[in-house]
């Protein structure tokens, strides 16, 4: 799938968001790679900083790749990730990484919306991206641009601010070359997408799931 920027203007208009920024090409290719991604291809951040909780020396790092608009990574969000939180997170044995893999227009748009309004707070872009996700059936199904611009202001951001953030054509660069990085070298092709040192998992995944792939990893 190739999202074109008259494409990503057309779409958004519709929903009120006219003025947004036009994407790159977001290509999701669904083909087999010959190299298998290492550990360090998945470490490394590329174009934008990430969005950790956790000590950066936790013997553990969990890394989700994740569209907004993905009802599975809603569901996720509510329903496990809280628990890994608690579990792992919160005691500094595992480190979490969020990064963003926008699978349509809107999902690019509350990225962009959530890292404008956490700028490099990882809690508070956590926080941001819990509300999206919450809310997530009326900023996707209903009116964009209100429930959006309704969220920027909640957290401090201006009705300016929120068109500035949405026009920020660096920022949606960014994301689509990340996303490219995410797809053509770690064979990320869907939502959510899960990587626990270095090991990929894709799909819905259970708190049980992840225990059995962590607790090995901490007591070795």
């Amino acid at each position: 799938m190739i999202i074109t920027r008259r494409a990503f203007n057309t779409a958004l208009s519709l929903t009120g968001l006219a003025a947004v920024a036009g994407l790159s090409p977001l290509r999701l290719i669904t083909e087999a790679f010959a190299q298998t991604p290492t550990a360090a291809d998945v470490a490394k951040p590329q174009s934008l900083p990430d969005m950790a909780l956790g000590p950066k020396d936790a013997k553990v790092t969990i890394t989700e790749y994740a569209s907004m608009t993905c009802p599975h990574c809603a569901r996720f969000n509510e329903e496990v990730f809280p628990k890994i939180k608690s579990a792992y997170i919160d005691s500094g044995k595992v480190r979490y990484v969020f990064r963003e893999f926008p699978l349509d227009i809107k999902a690019a748009a509350g990225s962009m919306l959530a890292r404008c309004i956490a700028k490099d707070d990882a809690p508070k872009f956590y926080a941001v991206i819990d509300l999206l996700f919450r809310q997530q059936n009326d900023w996707v199904i209903k009116n964009t641009t209100e429930t959006l611009t309704r969220i920027g202001k909640q957290a401090g951001l201006s009705q300016q601010q929120v068109e500035d953030c949405l026009k920020d054509q660096t920022l949606l660069d960014k994301i689509a070359a990340d996303q490219k990085y995410a797809n053509d070298v770690l064979k990320v092709n869907s939502t959510p997408t899960f990587f626990v040192n270095g090991e990929i998992v894709k799909g819905e995944t259970s708190f049980e799931e992840f225990s059995k792939l962590i607790d090995p990893l901490l007591k070795s």
